[in-house]
């Protein structure tokens, strides 16, 4: 039995990240008609609502939980679930939290890129094979420009939304790999299971989103 047969029939789990998506996105789904606020400050990582559990994860995690079916379904950026290659439903584009993926060096720089420092080894895989680069890759967590700065990496593949962090340590896009903005995503099992509370909330995300 899956985690979504074991629940009551009406009630949903949803798994959302941390932090300012959370907040948007519980915006978002109480215009869309569920009974949802942002919980008040507290260390409770499971929150209960009227029909609704919901799950406060990091950003990562979003797609495993709702792929293996402890959530019926999450919102989560694109570029997380692309680079974390869960097998989960993607039905409405919620147009918040819009960023970029590119490949970024320093401004100027003209050598061959043997080395990539990144969040996104997937992505990046992918797109250096795309472009016919067998550049080494090396996974990091943080300050990624940093990678370019010290001599550590030949460029980075990194998320861009002002560009202010780049200007100020005089790096540059060279190429976006791809556009990323908060998915619902969908547990396929919860889809048959839940299609009675799913398919409605669905089409309301999708009408609230036209709306703006």
């Amino acid at each position: 039995m899956t985690p979504a047969a074991s629940r009551p029939e009406g009630h949903l789990t949803l798994a959302l990240p941390k932090g300012r998506i959370m907040e948007d996105a519980i915006a978002l789904l109480s215009r869309a008609g569920l009974p949802l606020y942002v919980p008040a400050a507290s260390r409770a990582l499971r929150h209960e609502f009227p029909g609704v559990t919901l799950l406060e994860l990091r950003n990562q995690d979003v797609p495993v939980y709702v792929d293996l079916g402890v959530a019926d379904a999450g919102i989560v950026g694109k570029d997380v679930l692309l680079e974390s290659g869960r097998a989960v439903y993607e039905p409405v584009d919620l147009r918040f939290a819009g960023c970029r993926l590119s490949l970024i060096r320093e401004v100027g720089a003209q050598g061959p890129i043997h080395r990539v420092g990144t969040k996104y080894p997937r992505i990046t895989r992918a797109y250096l094979n795309a472009q016919g680069l067998p550049a080494e890759i090396v996974k990091l967590s943080g300050s990624i420009e940093l990678a370019t700065l010290t001599g550590l990496a030949d460029a980075v593949v990194d998320l861009v939304q002002t560009g202010g962090t780049l200007r100020a340590n005089n790096l540059e896009e060279r190429d976006v790999i791809l556009h990323s903005s908060a998915r619902l995503v969908v547990n396929r099992a919860a889809m048959k299971l839940r299609r009675d509370r799913l398919r409605p909330l669905i089409e309301r995300l999708r009408e609230v989103v036209q709306e703006g």
